[in-house]
């Protein structure tokens, strides 16, 4: 199925930083403010699959590694504080999910996006200069 010159955990490495790319965007995506438009579940699977992607990150000890662990981390960061305001407006303030809280939800999944857009930059570009 895959030729011996595919290495499998490179792929599964790259398969998850692009899944958490493309999940992150289709959260993102939508009328910023509108809560209709933006899935509780969707914000789930992508801070789930971006901690499984910083999982895979832990062992590259390369400088390159370092930048794509620390990129990982902030998305980390953004993703999971996005998730707390939704269960703090929803479950401890009770103020439910109003245009203001949606908002800034996706303002802090918007920062992790751009995130993983600079961890699939790195890896392409490693990709190409290793291809050299």
């Amino acid at each position: 199925m895959l030729g011996s010159s595919v290495n499998l955990e490179k792929v599964i490495f790259g398969f998850f930083i692009v899944l958490s790319l493309t999940l992150n965007v289709g959260f993102v995506l939508g009328e910023y403010d509108n809560p209709a438009h933006h899935s509780v579940f969707e914000l789930f699977a992508v801070v789930v699959v971006n901690l499984i992607a910083t999982g895979l990150k832990l062992g590259d000890r390369s400088q390159i590694g370092a930048v794509l662990l620390a990129t990982s981390l902030v998305a980390d960061f953004e993703l999971i504080a996005a998730s707390l305001q939704w269960t703090f407006a929803v479950h401890v303030t009770g103020t439910g999910i109003t245009p203001d809280v949606i908002a800034s939800i996706i303002f802090l999944a918007s920062g992790a996006l751009v995130a993983n857009i600079i961890s699939v930059v790195i890896l392409v570009s490693e990709t190409l200069i290793s291809r050299m």
